[in-house]
């Protein structure tokens, strides 16, 4: 809708108003599998105080002076073992996700897309809505499971945006979706799919969610209650399906741990080998908290957990696809947010 009242000079500028948008906001990724692209992405991302809750004062020396002069170089090896010829697979993914989106809300509503460190920007994504029309716009935070390091850190974004802007768009946020039947039923759906589709029977379901410090969890952070009913409900949907001897057995862990701080237990790679140790020779893994598939998910577990997995005696291993942009995925993700646009649209 393009506003213009027959009060103004004739020679007002039209302004445009009235539309709704949505933007789709995912974690974020280097542009390059290259060490200077993974180096810029990553001193933006261990920059935020929400990611890395250490006083700057102490952290920045050590980031500054030791990570960023050595982890790109490994994190860039990661990165060029997933890279597709479109570009990273979470970005890829997220843009195919809104492109979706936007055919199944039609006309009536736009839909974007960002990242949360990387591009495209938060910032660039919100204006580009608000000089489209968009003065009311719901921020979609595709982290089903809150975390300061994740939902929040997307919100403190926006917020930066809107304190710059004269004219600020009406603004809602999808809560975080753990525990909503639709999300649980999406996983269900999607995951005996990939299930059905294997060549082998898991003994064992392996939900493997992003860690985070334990610190976190102490001082009030929900995300790993969240993780937690994310798997007991998840479990009892999924109840009935067999292994080779009988009912599947599902474990929960926590992958990715970073430094020497102690960090939410168990921890998937600890898991792996236990498994494989006790005698467990085939597993299938799963990774419930990413709405897309990633380096945690494509390389950290593919590639690394088959690896631990049969080295410890393991022999088959499957490490299960993210709701992407299945049926089940978008079905789910549809609803929620024409939920949240109720009113609007």
């Amino acid at each position: 809708m393009t506003w213009q009242s027959s009060n103004l000079p004739s020679d007002h500028q039209p302004v445009k108003c009235g539309q709704v948008g949505v933007l789709i906001v995912n974690l974020g990724t280097p542009e390059a599998p290259t060490p200077s692209a993974v180096k810029t992405y990553l001193k933006e991302f261990l920059s935020d105080r929400r990611v890395v809750e250490i006083p700057p004062i102490a952290w920045q020396p050590i980031l500054r002076g030791i990570i960023l002069n050595t982890r790109p170089k490994k994190s860039a090896h990661a990165y060029s073992q997933i890279w597709s010829e479109e570009g990273s697979p979470l970005a890829v993914i997220t843009k195919k996700q809104a492109e979706g989106m936007q055919q199944r809300l039609g006309e009536g509503v736009q839909v974007e897309w960002a990242m949360r460190y990387g591009k495209p920007a938060i910032a660039d994504q919100l204006q580009k809505l608000m000089d489209d029309g968009c003065d009311r716009i719901l921020l979609a935070p595709l982290y089903p499971q809150y975390s300061g390091a994740t939902t929040a850190t997307a919100v403190d974004k926006v917020a930066d945006k809107l304190r710059d802007m004269r004219w600020q768009p009406a603004l809602r946020t999808m809560p975080p979706y753990y525990d909503d039947p639709a999300y649980i039923d999406a996983l269900s759906k999607d995951l005996n799919a990939q299930l059905d589709s294997l060549d082998f029977q898991p003994e064992v379901l392996l939900l493997s969610f992003h860690g985070m410090p334990q610190r976190t969890l102490e001082l009030g952070d929900p995300y790993h209650c969240h993780c937690r009913k994310t798997a007991r409900l998840l479990e009892a949907k999924m109840a009935g399906r067999n292994g080779p001897d009988g009912p599947l057995r599902f474990e929960t862990s926590f992958q990715s741990r970073f430094g020497p701080a102690q960090w939410l237990e168990p921890a998937t790679d600890d898991t792996l080998e236990r498994l494989a140790t006790e005698g467990v020779k085939n597993v299938a893994i799963a990774a419930p908290g990413f709405s897309a598939d990633c380096l945690e998910t494509l390389e950290e577990l593919a590639i690394q957990g088959k690896e631990q997995f049969c080295e410890e005696g393991g022999e088959n291993f499957a490490a299960l696809s993210c709701l992407n942009t299945s049926t089940p995925g978008m079905d789910m993700l549809e609803q929620l947010i024409r939920r949240e646009l109720s009113g609007w649209t």
